[in-house]
């Protein structure tokens, strides 16, 4: 069978099967089987592929009607304009969190501007920043990829911190990066930093078997928010400030409908928390108008 065929082919099985985006996911995955660009596809879409291809693409193909991310046959991602490995032991990034990182280079970009007179060059500038629940890495290596940020990223699972360190030499920043396994603070006492940032797990428990085949393949311990799927979010307020450099930022991305739930969070933390403040009056709104980021800072 020749590509043009094989790939109509597998569109139209994964359309019988109602999979979203199935013309994309099918020629993704025939370019992936070929390892061939789509340039390429396009202009040699009359030759035959072998049989052994074309049972490999057949595969893949039932993968993806059977609930397989497409991201975790191919084994990558693209996030902030870069590539990230990924498999199943950590989320796949998504471009929601791209606010996230955008929310603490601009936060450094406004912080310096500021205090300098001149015009900086934010690569030249040192600041340490904490991922907390780094999973792939793509938070705390974006970071590092565009600032002169010294990044420390942590995870519970050590699987997750394998991929992210992968990632860190994918991106060329594992000189920048230091992966610790630790379950949010635990195993950084005495450590203060510039930033922390966090994407945690915060769906809740009872919504995960509701969520689409695709994301119930993903790791439930990167998903799972506990009960209410505020479990993370009261550790990380209750015990942010001991980690915090005088003047530092939280910054955290939240669900669409936690942002009520988060704040009272913190006013009911507040008398612990010494001196943190809430600097996101209104959470800042992702490209879909759904609240996603949420700013405190130690004064």
């Amino acid at each position: 069978m020749n590509k043009k065929n094989l790939l109509i082919l597998g569109e139209k099985t994964l359309k019988k099967f109602n999979i979203d985006d199935a013309h994309i996911k099918a020629k993704i995955l025939l370019e992936f089987v070929l390892k061939q660009k789509e340039s390429e596809l396009l202009i040699n879409s009359l030759e035959e592929v072998s049989e052994l291809k074309a049972q490999q693409y057949e595969e893949h193909i039932k993968e993806i009607i059977n609930g397989k991310p497409l991201q975790y046959i191919t084994n990558s991602q693209e996030f902030m304009g870069l590539n990230f490995y990924v498999d199943e032991n950590v989320l796949i990034p998504q471009p929601d969190t791209e606010l996230l990182v955008e929310t603490v280079i601009e936060k450094l970009e406004k912080k310096y501007s500021m205090e300098e007179t001149i015009k900086f060059d934010l690569k030249n500038v040192q600041n340490h920043i904490l991922d907390l629940c780094t999973g792939s890495g793509c938070i705390g290596i974006s970071i590092a990829k565009y600032t002169n940020a010294k990044v420390t990223a942590t995870d519970i699972s050590k699987e997750a911190i394998k991929v992210a360190k992968k990632n860190a030499v994918l991106n060329n920043v594992e000189e920048k990066i230091e992966f610790i396994v630790s379950n949010l603070f635990e195993n950084l006492e005495g450590r203060k930093f510039d930033y922390i940032v966090s994407n945690p797990p915060y769906i809740e428990t009872s919504t995960i078997k509701t969520l689409s085949k695709e994301v119930q393949q993903e790791p439930h311990i990167a998903l799972d928010g506990g009960e209410d799927g505020l479990k993370f979010y009261k550790e990380i307020l209750k015990n942010a400030y001991k980690y915090l450099l005088p003047n530092g930022y939280l910054i955290l991305e939240i669900g669409y409908n936690q942002a009520e739930n988060i704040i009272n969070i913190y006013k009911k933390c507040y008398n612990q928390a010494e001196n943190i403040v809430l600097e996101t009056k209104t959470p800042i709104k992702d490209l879909a108008g759904n609240d996603r980021v949420l700013i405190f800072r130690k004064i």
